[in-house]
């Protein structure tokens, strides 16, 4: 967790593996509350290079459309299980229940993040904006993504 953030001591802010459920800015429903303010977790960089990683051989928006939903589509794991790449940086779920919800948030912010991402990665007319997608090249942190 961040130390020097204004939510570490905030009462009423739900937490879950030890990651505050920070407010989202978004219309997707899931268990993070409704925010005015733009929030950046250090997770979604890692799933937009995930992301930007799937949609670098999509020539068209309807195949970087499809990738990401494949993405979507992927199960998600939260701390404790194999795959989650921040295993240092949250706390063990104490229950099944909190995992649940953890992993709802993090679909929740996954799936707002693509429909943003997909609107910067293509132009307009479709074409993929080679600018995004050369970051696709790049590792966050010395993560490999596949």
């Amino acid at each position: 967790m961040v130390y020097h953030s204004s939510f570490v001591d905030e009462e009423g802010i739900t937490k879950a593996c030890g990651c505050p459920l920070l407010p989202l800015k978004s219309h997707i429903k899931g268990p993070a509350p409704v925010s005015n303010k733009d929030k950046l977790l250090i997770y979604l960089t890692l799933y937009i290079n995930v992301a930007l990683k799937r949609l670098e051989g999509c020539r068209t928006l309807a195949e970087g459309t499809k990738a990401i939903i494949n993405l979507g589509l992927e199960k998600v794991p939260v701390p404790g299980e194999p795959g989650f790449p921040f295993g240092g940086l949250f706390a063990l779920p104490p229950s099944q229940r909190e995992a649940e919800l953890f992993r709802n948030y993090l679909k929740q912010i996954r799936e707002e993040t693509s429909g943003r991402l997909l609107r910067c990665a293509y132009r307009p007319n479709g074409t993929p904006n080679k600018w995004w997608l050369a970051f696709a090249k790049r590792k966050f942190m010395n993560i490999i993504v596949p």
